[in-house]
């Protein structure tokens, strides 16, 4: 059982989701929208009413969330810094020119971190021969340095960690805010505001 803890603690898949702010921030909130509503839920010293009622606001809340960081972290700040950083350093950084996108440097940076002998073998393997350029291809054969383009992967994980902070602390509040109680009232966990029919003179 230690050597299946060691080896899953020392994992590429868990190395990359340590140092991939976006994969942090998916995991955190999806154990928030299981882990929050599921510790109110057992909490024997509140009516059940309460419970459902506490759990299913929450549980809402962080899907929101997810949404929020799903359209907007991932699509517009984690590509959208590498196509602006592409742009803005293009000319005197012309190594970023050799990805055509952020997912295909990410790509890259996990293949290249893989402590494997023969790396062009698994890139065969896990990827088309189309997926790299002949010279990224010939870069992974060498063994290349993951860390060689580090400040490709800074600016990457710069823009998702920004995205994250106006995303969930900003927008996602204001959002769940205009959403969250008319879905309670939708699946019957809210009464429907009455009507203020006042008549005084």
């Amino acid at each position: 059982m230690i050597t299946a803890l060691t080896r899953a603690l020392s994992s590429n898949a868990l190395t990359t989701i340590a140092t991939n702010t976006s994969s942090q921030m998916i995991c955190e909130t999806t154990l928030k929208a299981i882990g929050r509503p599921g510790a109110i839920l057992i909490d024997n010293k509140i009516s059940d009413d309460t419970k459902k009622y506490a759990a299913a606001k929450e549980f809402l809340y962080q899907a929101t969330c997810l949404v929020v960081f799903g359209l907007l972290i991932v699509p517009v700040f984690k590509h959208g810094t590498f196509k602006a950083a592409k742009k803005l350093l293009g000319k005197t950084h012309p190594e970023i020119n050799q990805f055509k996108s952020s997912t295909e440097y990410l790509d890259y940076y996990k293949i290249a971190s893989k402590k494997m002998q023969n790396r062009l073998a698994t890139l065969s393997k896990d990827h088309s021969e189309n997926k790299f350029t002949p010279e990224l291809r010939e870069q992974l054969k060498t063994q290349e340095n993951p860390d060689k383009y580090d400040w490709i992967k800074g600016a990457i994980e710069t823009g998702s960690f920004a995205g994250s902070i106006i995303g969930l602390a900003i927008l996602a509040p204001q959002l769940s805010h205009a959403t969250i109680h008319p879905t309670l009232r939708f699946l019957g966990f809210e009464k429907p505001k009455s009507k203020n029919l006042d008549t005084q003179a």
